[in-house]
């Protein structure tokens, strides 16, 4: 039995010589989702397909948090990038989170985050955005 040493922390990253995110595209009306779906709440078809999301994209929208849950450090920047069409939610790393850092419409590529390991030393991966 192999154990992985990295796990990511959602199904839709992929973890491999050049992490990327993987979306369910509707068949029929091509809309995008990340999570699971039954149906396509555009169209209500039941058949997707897998595609890769480009890693770079730019930022559509941003805010700079600066209350969160304890044990959740702040102040941090939640954006929507856009990439190649599909908008994607993750924070922005690797950056100040000042509004005179931060631009809309600023270029940005996938990044992996570490989050974490457990007592094996398998360690949990997420995403973010760092400038490009």
């Amino acid at each position: 039995m192999v154990v992985a040493d990295r796990i990511s922390l959602v199904d839709y990253l992929v973890l491999d010589d050049e992490p990327h995110l993987v979306a369910h595209e509707c068949e029929q009306c091509s809309a995008r989702y990340f999570d699971r779906r039954n149906a396509c709440a555009a169209c209500d078809n039941t058949t997707f397909r897998s595609v890769d999301i480009p890693r770079e994209g730019t930022v559509y929208t941003f805010s700079i948090v600066a209350v969160a849950p304890p044990g959740v450090p702040v102040p941090f920047v939640a954006a929507i990038v856009d990439c190649g069409g599909t908008r994607v939610r993750g924070n922005l790393v690797n950056i100040d989170p000042d509004p005179e850092q931060v631009k809309l419409g600023m270029r940005v590529r996938l990044t992996t985050v570490p989050l974490g390991a457990d007592s094996a030393g398998v360690e949990a991966v997420g995403y973010g955005f760092e400038p490009a």
